[in-house]
Parts: C-alpha cells; structure tokens; sequence
C-alpha cells in the first residue's frame, strides 16, 4: 500500500501568486451577435459531415478550412438573463474574455439601423444594442472584458496593412458607454490565421508588421490597457498538439515566429487544447473518455506550456503567461465535458498553472457548447461549474510548494485560503479509478468532497449530497465538513478542498 500523503501547510513555501482573477472565462463573440457556433451532437448525426478541408455552404461565419456541416445558427445570448447574471457573478472576480475565431472577422456597426448583411470583407456584424448588452454584463457580474481585433480583409488598405480605424471607432464607443477593457490581443489565434479569416497567404512577417501598428496604436490611445500575444494555439512538445501537421489543408505558423514580433506585449498569451473533439475527428488528434483520468492527458497541460515557455523565454523574457482559452478540447469540447468526468481535468490544471508562471486562466466557454461551465440552453450549472465555484471560494492568490510530487491518485496543490491570514486550502485529487489514497492532516481543517455516482453524471455531490439550485435560483451554501488532524481517505475518482484555517503558514499573513 502507497504511503499516506504526508503535508506541513504551516511550512509550505511560497513559490508565486496569481491575478485576483485568475480563474476566468469566455463568452464567444459569435454568442454575443448570434451565427453559427457547434452543432450538438445528436444534430451531426443526423446528416454526414463533410471531410476537413472542404468547407459546406455554410455562408461567411464557416470559417476557412472548415465543414459547415459542424455548425448550426444560434441568436444572441440573453445576456441580462438573471440566473446566467447570478451564476457568474458568484465567480467574480473574474475577466469575460469576449473573441474567439468569429471575433477576426466581426464588424461594430455604430449605427440605428445597422447593415442586414456583414460589409465585404466581415463575416458578421456587432450592433450597437448587442455590445450594450456585454458591457453590461460585464459591469454586472465584475468581469472586465479581455478581446481581440477584427482582423480580416475588411480592416486593411489596398496595400493589404492592418489599419485601426474599426478597432478605434469600437473601443472608443466600449469606453463611451462605461465598458472596463481589461487587455487585448490583436488577433484571435494567429497560429491558424487562414481558419481565422486573415488574407490569402498571410505569413509570420505580415503578422510582425500589423502588430506592430497595432500596438502603437493601443499605447499612445489606450494606455491602461494591457497587449497580450500572440494569442497561439495548438503547439506542445509532444505529437499530440492540435496544430502539429496543420488543420485539413490549412497553413499553420509558429509561435515561435510571431513571438519575435512581440517583445512590447505586456504578457504572453497561448491557448491549451489536449485535442480535437469529435466534431474535428476528420482532422484527427482524438482522445477518449478513457483517458481522461490518465497522467498522459492530465499532464498535456504542462507540456503546451513548456513549449511555450521555450518562446516566451527566447522572445519575451520575464513577461507573465495568459492562458486565454482552454477546455477539454477543441471544437466546442467532447461529450463528456459536460460531465463530472471533465471536472478533475478543469481544477488539476487550474492547480498546476498557477505554480508555473500563469497569471489569469479563461476557460472555454461560460454558455456555449459541450464544453461550457453552464448549460446552453437553461444556464443551469454542470459538474465544472461547481468546482469552479468551490475554487472561487477558498483558493487564494498566493501559490504554495504542496511538496507531493504528481503521480496518480496524488494531485495536491496549496494556495493561501481565500479571506483567512495564515490559512492554508489544499487541493487533492485522486484521479486512480480504482485506489483511495491517505492523506495526513497536521490540523483541524474543513473538508469539501466533490464526487458523482458515476463519472458521466451531470450532477456532483458535495460531501455526499447533490449541489443544486434552490428557490430563485439560489446558490447552496456549500458547507465544508469538520474533520480533525490526522489520516483520512480519499476515495479513487473524488476531488477534495481542505480549508485548514489555523494552518499558520507565515507566507499566507
């Protein structure tokens, strides 16, 4: 039998600390102005999708390279619904980070009567009452708003150059009407820029070019603001990464080509997908439910960020990272992301980026598709939501050295409690299927189990007893159960939070 799990959260160092908002998340743009998002499941089936590569008379939100046949047309999200307002404010606070590949194309109509159809060279239109709607939200449930430029042909000269003009005319009426821009990236994903709409042949140079106008534009207009980039996707040190070989028949540049364009950024920006959901299996870099408790997937978190690491050092030296989307994986998330399953992937990797340099997280998405924190129809909390709520609760944002080398059944990870000088929270997963593990505790603490009567459940238990809405949509309490020091078990396939309150630890005061 494993020895117990051994802790001295009195003694455990202080190894960084994490933004007041580090656990964050997105809302589509194509949610805000309704288009073409992925289609669910039960929907593919019912016709077959065409090969990646060939794109399907999907209009001008499909984006380059892809089938229309995995999208289907959704209207804009309410985002003034009361329980969707509620649910994200509990997590606040937080950033709403407003892009993603629709947002490159996206064209801000100043205007009463805006344009039916997008103007050449957009895919789609933002009106005025539709961006009202976000800075309100934004306001509302304390999430300053993290976006991207429009970028396609739309925005460019004849010479083909990026110019600010419609970036400038939207940022100007967000401040106008009280929107909090937090930071911005100029491009959406730029290591895929042809599926994000940028011109035929568009290279690493081009890029370097733009954003050098770009960034002199945001710091002589909008100082505050911080400049992320470049905004990567799909690089790891191993063969799995998403964008190793390309998308279809689509071009791929490398972070490691834009990065030298972005030493003026104010941190770096990347984007972790562990691999393509089966929506994308044409394109291959599939997993399985079957892994999804393994150390291999679990620890592809890691991996795209030593890649990462290797360019940031090279380019951006000491600038801190961003990880501005990630999920279970990529085109609008596998089945089971909406099951407990996914939850011990969502909090491991919360837990090993803030000891590795990540200053704020979003999660792909809030709402929208398999992979939301809330479902997309009723805005009702899945089994990832309820973690985030309990890491929102009692994780603070000084990190701490837990001392357990991560092995299976064995995840810890310690930040500060949250509100309580000298307290210590401890995160500790055990993700083996089939072994507990022991954990031993110097002190009294107050203990938070997360679990499921099986691991595709939609519901989580919270020591035992089912989390849920209650009248008016009111939060439960999420009471800890008191436990004294000493050992206790932690059940294969369970997450736990210990709050240990009197831990003492010098570097939490």
């Amino acid at each position: 039998m494993a020895q117990p799990i051994s802790l001295t959260p009195s003694s455990m160092p202080r190894i960084g600390t994490v933004d007041a908002r580090y656990q964050s998340y997105n809302v589509e743009m194509l949610e805000v102005t309704g288009g073409r998002f992925w289609k669910p499941y039960k929907d593919i089936a019912r016709r077959p999708a065409t090969k990646a590569g060939q794109e399907g008379p999907g209009g001008g939100d499909t984006p380059a390279g892809m089938s229309a046949n995995l999208y289907q047309y959704r209207p804009p999200i309410d985002l003034a619904n009361p329980r969707l307002r509620l649910l994200a404010k509990a997590l606040g606070p937080a950033y709403v980070r407003i892009s993603g590949t629709w947002a490159n194309t996206t064209y801000f109509s100043d205007s009463d009567t805006p344009p039916k159809e997008p103007p050449k060279g957009y895919g789609g239109v933002l009106t005025r009452q539709e961006w009202l709607g976000a800075i309100a939200f934004s306001n509302a449930v304390d999430a300053p708003i993290v976006t991207s430029m429009p970028i396609g042909e739309g925005t460019r000269g004849p010479d083909g150059v990026w110019t600010p003009k419609q970036a400038s005319d939207w940022l100007a009426f967000t401040q106008a009407h009280g929107g909090k821009i937090a930071a911005v990236e100029y491009f959406n994903e730029p290591t895929l820029a042809s599926m994000g709409g940028a011109p035929k042949g568009y290279d690493a140079a081009d890029y370097g070019r733009d954003f050098r106008i770009f960034d002199t534009f945001m710091r002589k207009t909008y100082p505050g603001v911080k400049i992320l980039a470049p905004g990567s996707v799909g690089e790891s040190t191993a063969d799995w990464g998403v964008a190793h070989g390309g998308y279809g028949d689509m071009k791929v540049l490398s972070a490691d080509a834009l990065a030298a364009y972005t030493g003026d950024a104010d941190a770096f920006s990347y984007h972790h997908y562990g691999a393509a959901s089966q929506r994308c299996a044409a394109m291959g870099h599939q997993t399985s439910a079957e892994q999804a408790l393994s150390e291999d997937w679990l620890g592809r978190t890691d991996q795209t960020l030593a890649f990462y690491r290797a360019v940031r050092d090279k380019y951006m030296p000491g600038k801190p990272f961003w990880n501005t989307e990630t999920a279970d994986a990529a085109c609008g998330g596998n089945p089971w992301g909406g099951t407990f399953l996914d939850t011990f992937r969502y909090l491991d990797q919360l837990g090993r980026l803030a000891r590795q340099d990540v200053d704020v997280v979003f999660h792909n998405t809030l709402v929208a598709s398999d992979y939301g924190l809330l479902n997309e129809d009723t805005f009702a909390p899945k089994p990832n939501y309820w973690g985030a709520l309990l890491w929102r609760r009692l994780m603070g944002t000084t990190v701490l050295d837990s001392g357990v080398p991560i092995v299976e059944g064995r995840h810890v990870h310690a930040q500060c409690l949250r509100g309580v000088p000298g307290g210590v929270a401890i995160l500790a997963i055990n993700n083996s299927r089939t072994q507990a593990t022991t954990i031993d505790l110097p002190t009294a603490a107050e203990r938070y189990t997360l679990s499921a009567l099986s691991l595709d459940a939609t519901s989580v238990q919270l020591n035992g007893q089912t989390l849920a809405l209650g009248t008016a949509d009111a939060l439960p309490a999420l009471q800890g159960q008191a436990i004294g020091a000493g050992k206790l078990e932690l059940a294969p396939q369970s997450i736990s939070f210990f709050a240990l309150a009197q831990a003492g630890n010098a570097g939490c005061r």
